[in-house]
């Protein structure tokens, strides 16, 4: 394949691009990391309420995945429209919506009743959340150069490490809250996860500008340069609505192969404290011991966009980390002792979210402007029925097996028939692009 990496055009007048992005990064990145960090742990809560929950509500394994699955669900069918309007409307407007309704929905949560309340919040939590990722990563195409993109994507990702390392600190003291003001605590875990979501919403109103052109902290020269730089990247084929981008063989190709991605990622997280308490750890060992996965996930994060931007981006970087995934994910069933089998575990959380920025590199560099807003939007909503399939594949596997790993086994065998897919496919998609 040819080299994925591209670059951004000559700086007009000399002018200092380094330091308009540094001034861009210092301003927009800890706000979005800090907005997905929060959309992350309300995303992961329920793989630690699970813990209490199950039985509080008298669900089995596969009727409690089903429900957590149902966020998918609500996010693949809202996840394109979402995108759209936030074409329209702007960052600042849409993802405050986004936050407001989704910490609101995941303290009703810590409500529920019953099996069927459950599962209508879990989808509605879906629903409120759709268009959050790849919407940052639109807003991205909007503030950075392609050459910069994939290394922002991975910043922006290390949130999510960092996020279930939290979630892991958190989740399993909240569970020990149990009792307090009569509540359960599981119920506390939904209700302290979901409340930092509703108070960061008048910040991201007051802080997030909702294009380059409304900052305030970037000069006229600034937003010269950045109009300059962007203007300078490759055009779009695609004309008409937006909605064309949708049925693009390249964006329906590209789905099909991200599949396997969020299939490990959420299989793994979904199911790692389940695998942990099964090690005789307690739900405060339990959730100290998971933040270590998730520190290597950062590490995997930081070094693999850094590798691809020094050494030049090919299709390795995503191929690799998914097959070291597929072996340590393998390895973590077969080979014996909890140490070991933990230790691969970390390898496989690491590997499988490695190659993420380096992905979204491809359709960012394939598509600009509202069809980029629409096309990311399908990647990522059709991707991510992967999580979906994991949250009851996971716990069917468990239940029909009474065996914590083996579900390992069925995510193992998804990401190696993943990464022979981008091997053989992603050059033909990068190498016959238009010019898009």
């Amino acid at each position: 394949m040819h080299d994925m990496k591209s670059a951004a055009g000559e700086s007009p007048a000399g002018w200092d691009g380094e330091g308009t992005l540094r001034r861009i990064s210092r301003r927009l990145m800890p706000l979005l990391c800090i907005m997905y960090l929060i959309a992350y742990i309300d995303r992961q809560n329920v793989s630690y309420a699970k813990l209490e929950m199950v039985d509080a509500l008298g669900l089995s394994e596969a009727a409690y995945g089903l429900g957590a699955s149902l966020f998918f669900l609500g996010y693949f069918l809202f996840e394109a429209p979402a995108n759209m309007i936030l074409a329209k409307v702007g960052a600042r407007l849409w993802f405050a919506r986004i936050m407001g309704t989704w910490g609101l929905i995941t303290l009703a949560l810590g409500f529920t009743q019953d099996a069927t309340m459950f599962y209508v919040l879990r989808f509605l939590l879906g629903v409120s959340e759709a268009g959050f990722f790849p919407g940052v990563l639109y807003v991205l195409t909007l503030w950075y150069p392609q050459a910069r993109r994939a290394q922002m994507v991975g910043w922006f990702m290390i949130a999510s490490a960092v996020a279930n390392a939290v979630g892991s600190l958190i989740g399993g003291a909240l569970l020990e809250l149990g009792g307090l003001a009569g509540l359960a605590g599981w119920q506390w875990v939904f209700l302290a996860t979901g409340a930092p979501a509703v108070l960061l919403v008048p910040v991201v109103l007051m802080a997030l500008p909702s294009t380059p052109g409304d900052a305030r902290f970037l000069s006229a020269a600034d937003k010269a340069w950045l109009a300059s730089e962007l203007a300078a990247e490759p055009k779009q084929a695609l004309e008409g609505s937006p909605w064309r981008a949708l049925v693009d063989p390249r964006v329906l190709l590209l789905a099909a192969l991200y599949f396997g991605m969020p299939l490990g990622a959420y299989g793994l997280s979904y199911w790692l404290p389940t695998i942990v308490k099964g090690f005789g750890a307690s739900n405060l060992q339990n959730g100290i011991i998971n933040v270590i996965p998730w520190i290597c996930v950062a590490l995997a994060l930081w070094a693999v966009p850094r590798h691809a931007a020094r050494h030049g981006a090919t299709r390795w970087h995503i191929v690799a980390p998914m097959l070291i995934a597929a072996a340590a994910l393998l390895g973590s069933v077969v080979l014996p002792g909890a140490a070991v089998k933990f230790a691969c575990l970390c390898l496989a959380a690491a590997a499988v979210f490695a190659g993420q920025p380096m992905f979204w590199s491809v359709p960012q560099r394939l598509l600009t402007g509202a069809h980029a807003a629409a096309g990311l939007a399908a990647i990522n909503s059709i991707g991510n029925l992967g999580g979906f399939v994991a949250q009851n594949a996971v716990p069917a596997v468990r239940d029909a097996t009474g065996s914590n790993l083996a579900p390992m086994a069925l995510l193992s065998a998804a990401l190696a028939l993943s990464a022979a897919g981008f091997f053989l496919l992603l050059p033909r998609i990068t190498d016959g692009r238009r010019s898009a």
